[in-house]
């Protein structure tokens, strides 16, 4: 299936080069692709209210009317796997970023190195994010996004999973550990956290998207801390 993506800026100019550099990467790395360029960020959620099928949005940041990080928050409300590439001549907007999980910065010119290392990052995130936990509840079998998990706990013989919902199964951790991938840590002898869900990082507790804040254990937090440096 063919990686859908949109291509948004209000220079023609610009947008076009964006074009031609994925078509050199999709050809390079033999990826069927399809795209669509906009003008604007109203264009985008305009096409995207019509059909919710990107996978891949390359943003301008600074456009007449909505901006791309405006644009980008108001989608992100409804569609948290969507990968989201800005592309500025500006340094100053980078925090925000952070608020819709943006996978990168691209500082205009943009080198095509930088542009492929992004989009295959971008591609390794959307094949992991079809992973999926597969729990019995009830003799009902439930399938979890891993990229939905937010962490894990456990207390006596049973382990919850906090995603959009809690679910409670007789299992152990190192069973879980066992199927997660590297997004997810172990923290402490009671707790695995998904890095991607850290939103903030104390020595004494942990915050995740929500605003959920865990208190860690002592020692916690140098390999809590090393783990998220190394993910990047």
């Amino acid at each position: 299936m063919a990686l859908r993506l949109a291509i948004c800026d209000d220079a023609p100019r610009d947008a076009a080069f964006i074009a031609s550099l994925l078509e050199k990467w999709a050809s390079a790395r033999e990826k069927a692709v399809a795209y669509e360029i906009f003008p604007s960020a109203e264009a985008v959620l305009f096409r995207y209210a019509e059909e919710k099928t990107f996978d891949i949005l390359l943003l301008d940041v600074e456009m007449p009317g909505m901006s791309g990080v405006e644009m980008a928050k108001a989608l992100r409300k409804e569609n948290k796997t969507v990968e989201i590439v800005f592309i500025t001549g500006y340094s100053d907007y980078i925090a925000e970023g952070y608020e819709v999980a943006a996978l990168h910065y691209l500082m205009k010119p943009v080198k095509e190195e930088k542009f492929f290392q992004t989009l295959d990052r971008a591609a390794e995130n959307l094949a992991k994010n079809e992973r999926c936990l597969t729990l019995l509840l009830s003799g009902e079998m439930v399938r979890i996004p891993v990229y939905d998990v937010t962490y894990l706990d456990v207390q006596q013989n049973y382990v919850t999973v906090h995603a959009h919902e809690d679910y409670t199964v007789k299992k152990t951790l190192g069973d879980f550990e066992n199927e997660l991938d590297e997004r997810f840590i172990r923290v402490g002898r009671a707790m695995i956290v998904n890095l991607d869900a850290v939103r903030r990082t104390t020595r004494t507790d942990v915050t995740l998207r929500g605003g959920i804040t865990l208190p860690l254990p002592r020692g916690a937090y140098e390999t809590l801390n090393r783990a998220i440096i190394e993910r990047g």
